[in-house]
């Protein structure tokens, strides 16, 4: 754009821009969500909003100087572009790491765990890299179950009313009792939570996830002060002794022996699934906690009628440790239990076809070969990613319907309308340079709302942040139509506009300016994440350019008033959609949002055939 010599190359230029800018806004969200711990995720990907009201600041602050000018030379406000873009090149080539779940999806094992090290800043991260192979798989019968857990030990391990719940380190395992009516999280999937009974048009994804996390508030993770040895409690079992049942139900593959990841060569084919890696040392770890207060267990399920399953098992807690209320027979320790929901589905390293190769237990595959099976746009038909892809494509929609880029885009021209040079006559401002002052000075305020945000997405969560601020946005639409139409006088109006817009903006980027775009990075499968994000951003950009170039005609025919009631009647809209469809997600593994969707999909066309 700096260089353009005609008027064909700057568009052209424009357009490669554009082209850059779109993938950028897409893919950060994504990127970040896939290499972040759940319990920042939120704050981490609100990072995108506040460098971006940055850099509108420094734009704001240049035109505004530019504006007394004459002639203002627009190929340096142009190419000036260029160096943040270098410094964002180089950041990307020699800094920032390959996502571990897109090297996943590939098989590049040893690089995903290389990464993951790095991220986390700790050697094991076995359970973490199970939990991304898990993450491969897109559908599937996902049901909710209920234990009562213990520490298992060899004597329990014939009990028929009791079952083996694996972890991802050799012989370490939980002994685990199936109950019902124990969990909120069971009670909400087969009956539906007060809210759902109150208010029959909520979603029961989004009763599911608020089951989850109203537990959670009260009884913390399962690392908790009740219990703060949840995760080590597969110690119990001598982890320098490989167990019976171990090696017959995973590691054995027709008599070879299992390499480890610290033996031999060091290559994707030796991390054979489930990924486990051995410890000798005795050490306690944290393998299987995979954050949100989750745990990730396996079990080999085979009652002799049917053919054994490989089960993969995302455990909650949910009870407090010891409570009498619950019958601890044949439970070892009783002081050491705890009550548990479980997420229970087919494990994605189980691969039914080639069973009957391996007759010492289930049949594992390569990750590559999970994300390889089946084309992926039929992954698009399963229940749970259509339900989170109008989930997603809905609150992209409204979002821009909204007007936030409309009013952004044309900020200057509706502060010159609403008469605000008057506010800055005094100085000696023109009506132009007034506007772009007031634009400069609310990007600037914009900052600290995004850092209050910042600290509240993981806090308060992104469906509270969302039901808290909208209405706000209303108001502060509804306060504009008004001052459009009844005239207060000159310095009342634009006074009164000023504000509007100072607070419309600020509270935007509180949480419906980078939510969208969070939530869309969050709640699809890792199979069909990129696909189903491009959808979003397609439909995102669409509505962008339809609410762009509206907005001139929309003023020039129905004026300030009409244009803002209609935002306005979306905003309404989008609150209502908000508050029955778009569940709380903060603070929870992607696996595991993807499993609430499946979940909640299968109940509600249970709901709906009914």
């Amino acid at each position: 754009m700096l260089w353009s010599p005609n008027i064909y190359v700057l568009c052209i230029a424009r357009l490669l821009d554009g082209f850059g800018i779109g993938l950028a806004v897409t893919l950060v969200p994504v990127y970040i969500s896939e290499i972040a711990p759940s319990d920042i995720r939120g704050s981490l990907n609100t990072l995108p909003q506040f460098s971006g009201s940055g850099g509108m600041f420094l734009s704001y602050c240049m035109v505004f100087v530019m504006s007394f000018n004459t002639f203002p030379n627009w190929r340096i406000m142009l190419g000036v572009l260029s160096i943040p873009s270098l410094l964002y090149f180089l950041l990307t080539v020699f800094y920032l790491p390959e996502s571990p779940r897109w090297l996943v999806s590939k098989g590049k094992m040893v690089e995903a765990k290389k990464v993951l090290q790095r991220l986390r800043g700790k050697e094991d991260v076995s359970g973490e890299m199970a939990l991304l192979v898990e993450g491969l798989e897109v559908g599937g019968d996902t049901c909710i179950e209920e234990y009562v857990i213990g520490p298992a030990t060899d004597e329990h391990t014939a009990e028929k009313d009791k079952i083996r719940l694996y972890g991802s380190q050799e012989g370490l395992s939980w002994l685990a009792k199936p109950v019902t009516g124990q969990s909120s999280l069971g009670h909400v999937s087969r009956h539906g939570s007060a809210a759902n009974q109150s208010i029959p048009l909520m979603d029961p994804v989004v009763a599911l996830f608020g089951s989850v996390h109203e537990k959670l508030s009260e009884t913390g993770s399962m690392r908790s002060t009740h219990f703060p040895n949840f995760g080590s409690m597969f110690s119990t079992a001598e982890p320098n002794v490989k167990t019976e049942q171990w090696d017959e139900e995973s590691l054995q593959r027709d008599g070879e022996d299992y390499k480890s990841d610290g033996g031999a060569r060091d290559s994707d084919d030796n991390l054979h699934s489930p990924l486990l890696s051995r410890h000798g040392s005795g050490e306690a770890v944290d393998s299987t906690d995979i954050g949100g207060g989750w745990q990730l267990a396996w079990k080999w399920t085979d009652d002799g009628k049917k053919e054994g399953e490989f089960k993969r098992v995302y455990l909650h807690q949910e009870g407090i440790q010891g409570s009498r209320n619950v019958s601890i027979t044949s439970i070892p320790g009783e002081g050491e239990f705890v009550q548990a929901a479980a997420l229970v589905s087919q494990s994605a390293l189980y691969s039914k076809h080639i069973t009957g190769q391996q007759p010492v237990g289930p049949a594992m595959v390569h990750p590559s070969e999970t994300s390889s099976k089946g084309p992926i746009w039929k992954a698009l038909l399963e229940p749970g990613v259509k339900h989170a892809l109008i989930v997603g494509i809905g609150i992209q929609l409204l979002q821009q319907f909204s007007g936030i880029n409309g009013v952004l885009y044309y900020t200057p021209q509706i502060l010159e309308e609403a008469g605000v040079e008057v506010l800055l006559s005094d100085l000696g401002i023109g009506s132009e340079s007034s506007s772009f002052l007031i634009s400069t000075l609310t990007t600037l305020l914009m900052l600290p709302c995004i850092g209050l945000a910042m600290r509240l997405m993981d806090v308060s969560g992104r469906r509270q942040l969302l039901l808290v601020t909208i209405p706000v946005l209303i108001v502060s639409l509804l306060i504009l139509i008004v001052g459009s139409m009844v005239d207060f006088g000159s310095v009342i109006n634009a006074a009164v506009s000023t504000v509007c817009v100072v607070v419309y903006f600020c509270t935007f980027v509180m949480a419906y300016g980078p939510i969208p775009n969070i939530l869309c990075a969050e709640i699809f499968p890792t199979r069909v994440r990129g696909l189903c994000i491009a959808i979003c951003g397609l439909v995102f950009w669409i509505a962008d350019i339809i609410v762009t170039y509206s907005l001139p005609v929309m003023l020039s025919s129905i004026g300030l008033a009409g244009v803002f009631t209609i935002y306005a009647v979306v905003c309404l809209i989008s609150w209502i959609f908000v508050f029955f469809k778009v569940p709380e997600t903060k603070g929870m593994p992607l696996e595991l949002i993807t499993e609430f969707f499946a979940v909640g999909a299968k109940q509600a066309t249970s709901a709906k055939a009914e």
